[in-house]
């Protein structure tokens, strides 16, 4: 029986940099993934450890506002009451 792939929501080509074209499936003890955009294919060993997590619009999303929080400093001034 062959391996199901399924797609990963928000997983951005490594190759060519093209959302939700990623295609993820095991079989055999081996991980597969390509892209249906380009000619990009990888396939690693399955490890008892946790793997990489795959680059989304979600995590980078969380990266990106981590970086850009700004906070406004109100100075008070202790005479004006």
């Amino acid at each position: 029986m062959a391996a199901k792939k399924r797609f990963i929501a928000g997983a951005i080509c490594p190759r060519c940099a093209a959302m939700d074209r990623i295609r993820a499936w095991e079989q055999n003890g081996i991980r597969y993934r390509d892209c249906v955009s380009c000619d990009f294919f990888e396939q690693t060993a399955i490890e008892e450890e946790a793997a990489a997590e795959l680059e989304t619009r979600v995590n980078r999303e969380r990266e990106e506002q981590q970086r850009n929080d700004v906070q406004t400093v109100r100075i008070l001034d202790p005479g004006s009451r």
